[in-house]
């Protein structure tokens, strides 16, 4: 796969400068660097939404009650 990275010119000579190092060419240390993050999807953890249960009715009255509160007038000026 081919990826191409927009960087500046301190940026590329920082990672030219760690290849360097241990001999590596740039590719290969990004390589290894991709290596070495953490996998996020290795471990999914499903979280609850914090807005779940935010509207709750506390009318007793529910969406599936919307047909009769129309039919009985709901929202219109008598």
């Amino acid at each position: 796969m081919t990826v191409t990275l927009d960087l500046s010119e301190e940026d590329l000579a920082l990672l030219r400068a760690e290849a360097e190092r241990p001999h590596l060419s740039v590719d290969a240390l990004i390589e290894e660097m991709a290596q070495s993050l953490p996998l996020a999807a290795a471990s999914p953890e499903r979280s609850r939404l914090s807005f779940v249960a935010i509207g709750s009715s506390t009318s007793g009255l529910y969406a599936s009650d919307a047909d009769e509160m129309l039919a009985d007038g709901f929202g219109t000026d008598r």
